[in-house]
């Protein structure tokens, strides 16, 4: 089955397709000609996630599915959320919106965290909705060179690592993103 993974994220390809396995032949919008930035402008990750799966499917009248994730952190009543990814600003600096979150932590025992990643997908004219996520912390500072976005600074429950220390293949395991796919994939392979 051809599905489009409304991302041109390669890190998040890699991690998806490792994901889908080879029942699946996962296109990213370069592969379908999409060269235009989706709008992420709605207030949920929910939201997001919907508006570019809808766009995608609507105009290239493919399957697919687009995610969403946030950072929640609880000292911070549940900060970045559906801001992640420009919580620094519109630049969408990943080492910045770090900085900015260790910022905001600094004076905080509390350090508890949730990734939470939101997955629409339009399968056949019909939207569904899968969530994954895992709960954590975050450290007092970067550690570790893989990954991307929050990853540094974010350390899973039962664990002594960060998402960046991790190898792909330990991450999947365990990962917000993974859980979302594993459910999508799940899905799919029940109904197709």
């Amino acid at each position: 089955m051809k599905l489009c993974f409304a991302t041109n994220n390669v890190n998040k390809i890699k991690e998806v397709a490792q994901l889908l396995g080879d029942d699946f032949q996962l296109l990213s919008l370069n592969d379908i000609g999409c060269n235009e930035e989706l709008r992420e402008d709605q207030s949920t990750l929910e939201g997001n996630a919907q508006q570019k799966a809808e766009y995608v499917y609507d105009h290239y009248n493919i399957n697919c599915f687009a995610d969403d994730t946030g950072i929640e952190v609880e000292a911070l009543n549940g900060e970045p959320g559906v801001f992640s990814a420009r919580y620094a600003g519109p630049q969408r600096s990943d080492e910045n919106n770090m900085a900015l979150l260790l910022e905001r932590l600094r004076s905080s025992s509390n350090r508890a965290a949730r990734f939470r990643t939101v997955i629409c997908a339009f399968i056949n004219n019909q939207k569904h909705f899968f969530e994954g996520i895992v709960e954590g912390e975050i450290a007092k500072e970067h550690n570790g060179d893989k990954g991307f976005g929050y990853d540094p600074i974010f350390i899973p429950s039962s664990y002594s690592q960060t998402f960046a220390q991790m190898s792909l293949e330990e991450k999947n395991k365990i990962s917000h993103r993974s859980i979302a796919v594993r459910k999508l994939v799940d899905f799919l392979q029940t109904n197709s």
